[in-house]
């Protein structure tokens, strides 16, 4: 990620005390306890401080902000910033001089709450900075990402309810399914020819419309259909 230009204050605590801390020996930790506490070096103003990825630790001078001491970090909790051992009250930090000096200082606060805001605006810094790095890393390689499986899968069915409407005109069902610039069909061109009234008078043509007539059967008296007294109104005997 790119170091961003601009510098934005994360955290400001007035009161803070600056120690000398002895060397350490070994590897268990500082003591707070090992310090001369009722003696800081040096009291004023504590500052933490962004710019990108890095974050910076300025001890000030309260009144004029004059820089007494800068300690940069990197990472948090890291060999920039350690708690002690014995208090939650006091760290060390790890200071320079832009020249490649460096050098490890005990700072101190009169209140549990001040320390509890130093530690808290460290770690929300460091935990932006992870979360940046994890968006440039996604935006730089797409399709390494989690890919979802959209596909189906062995024995998995899918339904689908499509629903079917019906028109009746008449006795025949047409499906109302014409957008395709289709026309219905004209149920009267479904019908039988309707007979001249020059073909009525011929027998011959008689019996090719109406068998039953010339064959001297009668009719059998069926319900009527609408079709049948259609097909009876029609003038085949020349009235």
């Amino acid at each position: 990620m790119e170091e961003s230009g601009y510098e934005s204050v994360l955290c400001v605590k007035p009161d803070v005390h600056v120690y000398r801390i002895p060397p350490r020996a070994t590897n268990r930790g500082y003591r707070a306890a090992e310090w001369q506490l009722d003696q800081p070096s040096w009291s004023g103003r504590l500052r933490i401080t962004a710019k990108g990825q890095m974050a910076y630790i300025k001890l000030e001078d309260r009144t004029s902000g004059e820089l007494f001491a800068q300690a940069p970090v990197d990472q948090f909790p890291g060999t920039a910033v350690e708690s002690v051992t014995d208090s939650s009250r006091y760290f060390v930090i790890r200071i320079e001089d832009g020249n490649g000096r460096r050098a490890f200082i005990g700072i101190g606060f009169g209140d549990r709450g001040d320390a509890f805001d130093f530690n808290v605006a460290l770690q929300d810094h460091f935990k932006w900075v992870k979360q940046q790095c994890e968006f440039a890393k996604q935006a730089q390689n797409p399709d390494q990402g989690p890919k979802l499986d959209l596909g189906f899968k062995e024995g998995q069915t899918i339904k689908l309810n499509i629903a079917e409407v019906l028109l009746y005109p008449g006795h025949s069902p047409i499906l109302p399914l014409l957008t395709s610039g289709e026309t219905l069909p004209n149920l009267q061109d479904q019908l039988p020819a309707r007979p001249s009234q020059a073909q009525a008078g011929s027998s011959s043509d008689l019996s090719t419309v109406f068998p039953h007539v010339t064959s001297g059967k009668a009719l059998p008296r069926l319900g009527r259909r609408k079709e049948d007294e259609a097909l009876l109104s029609w003038p085949v005997f020349g009235a």
